[in-house]
């Protein structure tokens, strides 16, 4: 099988599966929150965990809550910031119209509390223009959310910069770095950020834990109430997952400059070969910087799901979109708000490659894309004119 699905989910690295498998077999199951001794153990090891995080970021370990994906990072940042706000006179919230589908989820929820929600469409290369983001920023403005990388195209978003504009207004910053980490560097001096989400999976840890990262001075309100985590998120905390996402972390943080050299030029390689090879073929997001691993590809007079399928019986694993959203009928959002029609978005697909990704894969993958494009190219045409 060849992998080509990363944004989705990456395969768990070995050293975090071996951490996983002697945490679950070797002891260790106390409670964080229980004052015994095997309390006191978990709590150490939780502690610890959190040091790590917040090393990699570039923050204090205080800041770090352990959340059980990047969703609901993005909605506890959201909801619960929004919730918490000092300045109730302050109703307007500032996004993209390309965010992750559980941060558009929670825009609506806050519409719905009477905020004023504005959503800011993106150039056709993807990117959301910088001057109308701070445009948009204006004093009745509570709080910005806007991600770091595009989990569909990849494309990288002017986050540095809003940031620090936000940081000088009093606007409270947040962004959705999920799809950032281990692609490109990530810390808080890179981008002065309140609030930044992250899940495990992305980057080579266990599928359902996350971080959001609450700096020091900002209040959330907790979805969950409770007492654990700072009281931002209620519930027994995983210590086994929070070791494993800090060690993914790490691993990630380590290889980034490297993986990202040796991914992109294959990413690049792939693009080259299939736009020389094939006609009616356009890269989504071209013109724009993006993560060095992310292709989203338009194939003129295509239907991507068919596509898709006929790639997966051979072996090949991509995806039509984002995969929370995978099973759906409805045309990307994404690439509808870059301004392609239904049927252009309906006929992209996006490749994520890995750190698992060979010379050897590329030439597969092109390879059976010059072969199926064609096909279904006939198919849908024959199908047109009958």
């Amino acid at each position: 099988m060849i992998y080509w699905d990363h944004n989705a989910a990456a395969p768990v690295r070995p050293e975090v599966g071996a951490l996983l498998a002697r945490a679950f077999t070797q002891g260790g199951f106390g409670n964080a929150s229980s004052v015994h001794g095997g309390g006191r153990e978990a709590r150490g090891r939780l502690d610890a965990a959190r040091a790590k995080v917040a090393r990699l970021l570039g923050c204090e370990p205080k800041e770090v809550c352990f959340t059980a994906s990047g969703s609901e990072a993005d909605a506890l940042a959201l909801v619960g910031a929004y919730a918490a706000r000092p300045g109730k006179e302050r109703r307007r919230v500032v996004a993209s119209t390309v965010e992750h589908p559980a941060l558009l989820g929670a825009l609506t929820w806050l519409e719905r509390e009477g905020a004023q929600v504005v959503r800011l469409s993106p150039a056709p290369d993807g990117r959301v223009p910088l001057e109308a983001v701070l445009e948009a920023l204006t004093p009745d403005t509570a709080l910005c959310s806007l991600m770091w990388a595009n989990n569909e195209t990849g494309v990288l978003q002017p986050v540095a910069e809003v940031a620090r504009t936000c940081r000088q207004r009093g606007i409270l910053f947040h962004t959705d770095a999920v799809q950032a980490a281990g692609k490109v560097p990530l810390t808080l001096r890179e981008v002065d950020a309140d609030l930044l989400s992250l899940s495990a999976h992305k980057f080579g840890g266990p599928q359902g834990v996350g971080v959001l990262v609450v700096r020091k001075g900002v209040d959330v309100r907790a979805l969950t109430p409770g007492h654990q985590e700072g009281g931002r998120r209620g519930g027994t905390q995983n210590v086994p997952y929070a070791e494993a996402l800090a060690l993914a972390l790490e691993l990630a943080a380590t290889e980034q400059s490297a993986t990202a050299t040796r991914v992109g030029a294959l990413r690049d390689g792939f693009e080259q070969q299939v736009l020389t090879r094939l006609t009616g073929v356009t890269v989504n997001g071209a013109g724009a910087p993006r993560v060095p691993n992310t292709s989203n590809l338009r194939f003129d007079g295509v239907e991507g799901e068919a596509l898709l399928m006929a790639l997966d019986l051979e072996g090949i694993c991509v995806s039509s979109g984002a995969a929370c959203a995978s099973g759906t009928l409805s045309p990307s959002h994404v690439l509808r708000a870059m301004g392609l029609s239904p049927a252009q978005a309906r006929g992209s697909l996006r490749f994520s490659l890995g750190t698992s990704t060979t010379d050897a894969e590329v030439a597969r993958v092109v390879e059976a894309l010059c072969t199926h494009v064609p096909r279904v190219r006939a198919l849908e045409a024959e199908a047109s004119v009958g």
